[in-house]
């Protein structure tokens, strides 16, 4: 925690509290599951309008996601204050601090490209190569390419320089919206502060790997076994559709859940008392 007054504070935790994020959050999708599974749907089904856009589709969507995050983030502090998540929230980015939540976005989408295209460093371009001829392989031809243990070093080289852009970016819009900060401010703490709270991060991860691909994968390997092929798609298909739902909601409030417990630790909440969103 720094002791320079005009740095934002934060709280450092020990790792239990990754697993804790995500309770509080589902705690927070329980008591509203209709209101959060309609914003949600809006939320994706927005991002994927975008992707569909022609050639631009993909970059504007990542970079306009930190824009939209901001709503799911509103939805939450004002659920967490008495209030209810509502649709009208999920647009608040683009009338709050736009111009600092944009070059979040950019930042995002130039950091993960120079990750990936570092990966040339350690496999003579073969990830590269991948990505680009990936459309026109077939899924035999694929395996065998991931096999490439050269391959394999340099996905895992661009996910390692991946891991400060996606922490720097992930507190970075709530620092934005409830406490004002530039876009390079935001930034700068949000890693900073999960670099302090890398133990409640790796078990955060942790925890968000097992319920949502091990879990997962485990119910649906059970399923296979116990069921006749005739209906065990349709079973699986059944129970995960709902699952893969409620997970979602639940991650995005964590957003806010680990933001607030960060960078709000020990604050008492004030009820709503307009219209206004923030802390």
């Amino acid at each position: 925690m720094s002791d320079d007054p005009r740095e934002f504070v934060f709280t450092r935790y020990d790792a239990r509290h990754g697993v804790a994020w995500l309770a509080q959050a589902y705690a927070l999708f329980r008591q509203r599951r209709l209101s959060w599974v309609v914003l949600l749907l809006a939320y994706y089904i927005l991002l994927l309008l975008l992707r569909a856009v022609p050639l631009v589709g993909p970059y504007a969507m990542t970079i306009l996601k930190p824009v939209f995050a901001v709503g799911l983030l509103a939805a939450a502090w004002t659920q967490e204050r008495g209030g209810t998540p509502a649709l009208r929230l999920l647009f608040l980015g683009f009338r709050a601090n736009l111009t600092s939540l944009l070059p979040i976005g950019l930042f995002f989408v130039a950091g993960i490209t120079a990750a990936v295209f570092a990966s040339s460093l350690v496999d003579g371009g073969k990830l590269l190569e991948l990505m680009s001829n990936a459309g026109a392989m077939s899924e035999e031809e694929i395996t065998t390419a991931l096999g490439d243990s050269a391959l394999q070093i340099g996905m895992l080289f661009s996910a390692l320089l991946s891991i400060p852009v996606v922490i720097a970016t992930w507190w970075a819009p709530a620092l934005v919206v409830f406490q004002n900060a530039g876009a390079g401010r935001a930034l700068l703490t949000s890693l900073r502060a999960a670099l302090a709270n890398w133990r409640p991060l790796a078990i955060y991860a942790l925890a968000v790997f097992f319920y949502g691909a091990a879990l997962p994968a485990l119910v649906t390997g059970v399923i296979a076994l116990i069921l006749p092929a005739a209906i065990a798609p349709t079973i699986v298909v059944a129970l995960l559709v709902p699952y893969a739902i409620f997970f979602a909601a639940t991650l995005h409030i964590s957003d806010y859940v680990s933001y607030r417990d960060v960078f709000h630790a020990g604050e008492t909440l004030a009820p709503l008392s307009g219209p206004h969103v923030g802390p």
